[in-house]
């Protein structure tokens, strides 16, 4: 087995957070490594880009949220062996990962320029995602996005989702994926009843 060491943020959320859940779901062992947010300056420059998550895999380093991701999910079988499959597993990805890509300039902003960006977000692109995702997963049952079953394709979105659940991020209503996109929530909810992510936050005492 390969050691490994994945490098992200010290919260439960982000682009991480679905290769945590990959990995724990699939019995890997792996280290868990976290930092503080302050600590960020340092650690970015270690690494290729200048940006987490990175991936030790037996002291090599890889960078790239979805290649991680996609990676963990072989090795926990949480990602399609058919090619179509896993091509509607890649490309609910990429959907989660462009709507981040969108929100991540915010993060830099504060007062009243953090405010009128994200409301130009709530109320353009990210209702098009969320209903754009919404759309493909009752187009393929209702239940799972891809392959029939848990894929990491469904922890993408629910880390997404409940991030915008969280009321962490201001200026993005609590209820905006209610409104906007109710089975994403109802999705949300079922995977987090899944026993191993149930297990995994209970670790950590997190709601």
């Amino acid at each position: 087995m390969s050691q490994l060491k994945l490098t992200y943020f010290d919260f439960h959320g982000g682009r991480a957070e679905p290769a945590r859940l990959a990995f724990h779901i699939g019995g890997v062992a792996f280290e868990d490594h976290r930092f503080s947010f302050p600590e960020f300056e340092e650690v970015r420059k270690t690494t290729p880009l200048n940006q987490v998550p990175v991936l030790h895999v037996d002291g090599v380093q890889v960078t790239q949220c979805d290649a991680i991701i996609r990676y963990a999910g072989k090795l926990a079988h949480l990602y399609p062996s058919d090619p179509f499959q896993a091509l509607l597993c890649d490309e609910v990805m990429c959907v989660v990962e462009e709507a981040s890509v969108k929100l991540g300039p915010s993060f830099r902003m504060s007062g009243e320029e953090q405010k009128q960006a994200r409301l130009a977000l709530v109320n353009g692109s990210m209702p098009v995602y969320l209903r754009w995702l919404q759309k493909q997963l009752l187009a393929h049952g209702g239940e799972y996005f891809a392959d029939n079953r848990l894929t990491v394709a469904d922890l993408k979105v629910f880390v997404d989702v409940r991030g915008l659940n969280s009321g962490r991020l201001d200026h993005v209503p609590r209820d905006l994926v209610e409104q906007v996109a109710p089975a994403l929530n109802a999705h949300m909810q079922r995977v987090e009843q899944t026993p191993a992510i149930a297990q995994y936050y209970a670790k950590f005492a997190v709601k």
